[in-house]
């Protein structure tokens, strides 16, 4: 049995990323109704919360590996350039997601981040 839970644990972990991406999108959108917009309802966040999803699972770790500098002088606050531009990649290949420009990516990233750091922080106490 512990076997099988450790095989089920990558597809939980991606399924909960799946959800935060969404969420973050959904709150970013919200926020930002002018730059960020989508539409077909819940479906199109939730199929650009899988896209984004799935590029931070294979994207953005090649990303951070190749802008580590920009990083460390930055003390990480490159990341957010990092995860905006993930957001406006997920816009362009996904045209259900329009956001205006960079920045409103960049936001929408912070706010992603932020909903990260408080679902992790929940999961963790459960």
């Amino acid at each position: 049995m512990d076997q099988l839970e450790q095989q089920k644990a990558p597809l939980l972990r991606f399924l909960i990323r799946w959800l935060v991406c969404a969420l973050g999108l959904w709150i970013a959108a919200n926020l930002l109704s002018n730059s960020i917009n989508y539409t077909n309802g819940a479906w199109g966040i939730v199929v650009a919360g899988l896209l984004l999803a799935i590029l931070n699972t294979i994207l953005k770790p090649i990303l951070v590996i190749l802008s580590l500098p920009a990083i460390v002088l930055t003390l990480g606050l490159f990341m957010m350039f990092i995860n905006g531009a993930t957001v406006f990649l997920v816009s362009k290949l996904y045209t259900q997601l329009h956001v205006t420009n960079f920045w409103a990516a960049v936001f929408a990233g912070i706010v992603i981040g932020l909903v990260n750091f408080l679902v992790s922080a929940i999961l963790k106490d459960v």
